[in-house]
This record gives C-alpha cells, structure tokens and sequence, in this order.
C-alpha cells in the first residue's frame, strides 16, 4: 500500500518533467525529422539530407568543422593547464571555484557576443588603443579570427569545468608518487594528468565543438554575415527561405555529429566523470 502511494507520488512530481521533455525535445524531433525527410507535398524524400553534398552546403560545413576544431584546440590549450593550476591552488572551495567560472554565463549570450563587436570594430577599443599608441589600424571585425575568438570567449567555461571537475578527483598521492620516482613537472603531466583526465577532455571538447559547430549568432555578429557557416545556412533555410524540408534536412546531418559526440562520452566517461558540477 505504502509503496503504491509513493509510486503515484513520483508520478504526480515527475509530471511537468515529462511534459517539458516531450513538449520540448520529442515533438520537435518527430517536426525536423517529418520535414527533413518529406516535400513540400507530403512525399517521402532523402534529397534534403543528401543535399549538403552540395557545393555551397559542403562549403560552409567544412568552414563550420573547421572553425569549430580550432576554436576547440585553443580553449583546451588554454583550459588544461588552467585546471592544474586550480587543482593545486588554495583559492576555497569547489564551489567557489565552480562559481567563479559560471558567474559569466550569467550574461546574455548575445550580450556577451555584442562586446566583442564594441571591442573588435573599425573604431572600437582596440583599434583605439592602437591608435593611441601610434601604430596602425587592425581590420579585427568580420574575419574568420574574430568568429574563432567568440567562439572560445564563449565557449571556454565548458572545457574548463569538466578539466578542474576530473583533475580535482585524482588523488594527490599519485602525483606525489610520480614525483617520489624521478618523472619532472612535465612527465607528471604528460603520463599522470593527461591520461586520467581522459574522461573531462573528452566532455569538455564534445561541449566546445558541438555548440560552436551549430552556432551561427556568433558568426552572424563577429562576421557580419560575410561568412557562412552551416549553422547560418540552416538558419537561412528557416527565417529567410522558407524553406523549412531543407532546413532541417540539414539538421539531421548534424545530429549526426552529436550522436558520435555522445558515443565518445558513453565510451570514455562511463561514470560521468567529466561532467560539468
């Protein structure tokens, strides 16, 4: 009797959840999927998958994969050795720590991608700094560096959580016992660090490269719409086209890419290590 009156508890709590997930992710996914594969007459096609073969649509995946493999790169190489540092830091707490690097995030995404405009423009901070100090003006704005850059000024907390998140569980005694066997600073974190922080790399670059891969504000704003990538192509597709079947024909390829992110998750973070709390 207890057990069915706390089963149907968890059924009244669970409710809203449920119906969030499926107002929110299942219908959605049935709509792209029924678009994506279907004409404008209802007819059962595969052209709008197959159509970013085409020049234009390869064109801007291969920019957007590119972009978003270097813009990754940088915030790992900016992220990792930022997590030894905190791991063997004094600064509080975890969830100070933790606090200190969401607190950002806090900011409107946009927002945060407009102050990059106001530093990056023609007449913005940093050509007047330059200016100030006699050298000459840097076209900054609508450049693939610029993109590249909002991209890891967004991005970076996500690769730097899990990082401090898994190198803040290895005990300090296998460090110190790498050190009691001769291995230098470098060897301690080329054969101790890197290796058992295999879980929080592989998290931290699934959530860089699948949201600068699929984003197309940052490129929209820093590039000033001279540069498409697939994210604006789809985009395009759905506000300016109207064509809503290869829009999300389009998506489909790239759930592609975030099912193969999330095999490398289930394969290499099977407890969940690198997840960002």
């Amino acid at each position: 009797m207890f057990r069915n009156k706390k089963t149907r508890y968890t059924m009244i709590l669970s409710g809203p959840y449920l119906l969030w997930i499926i107002g929110g992710t299942l219908i959605p996914l049935i709509m792209m999927f029924y678009y994506g594969l279907t004409t404008a007459d209802g007819g059962f096609t595969l052209s709008n998958v197959f159509a970013i073969a085409e020049a234009g649509h390869a064109k801007a995946l291969g920019q957007a994969l590119l972009y978003s493999a270097v813009s990754t790169v940088v915030c790992f190489v900016l992220a990792f050795p930022l997590a030894v540092i905190l791991k063997n830091s004094k600064l509080g707490t975890k969830g100070f720590v933790v606090f200190v690097f969401i607190l950002p995030m806090w900011m409107n995404f946009l927002l945060r991608t407009m102050a990059w405009q106001v530093l990056l423009e023609k007449g913005g901070v940093i050509n007047g700094v330059l200016t100030w100090m006699g050298l000459p003006r840097m076209r900054l704005i609508n450049t693939p560096g610029a993109i590249i850059m909002g991209m890891v000024y967004d991005f970076l907390p996500f690769m730097i959580m899990p990082l401090y998140n898994v190198m803040s569980k290895i005990d300090n005694n296998v460090v110190e016992a790498a050190r009691d066997l001769g291995a230098s600073g470098w060897q301690v974190i080329y054969k101790v660090l890197l290796p058992l922080s295999v879980p929080g790399i592989v998290s931290g670059v699934t959530m860089v490269f699948v949201p600068a891969l699929t984003t197309f504000v940052i490129s929209n704003m820093l590039g000033g719409g001279k540069i498409f990538l697939i994210g604006n192509v789809i985009e395009h597709e759905f506000t300016v086209g109207d064509n809503w079947h290869l829009g999300a024909g389009l998506s489909l390829v790239m759930m592609v890419f975030i099912l193969i992110s999330m095999a490398f998750i289930a394969k290499f973070d099977k407890n969940g290590e690198g997840n960002l709390l």
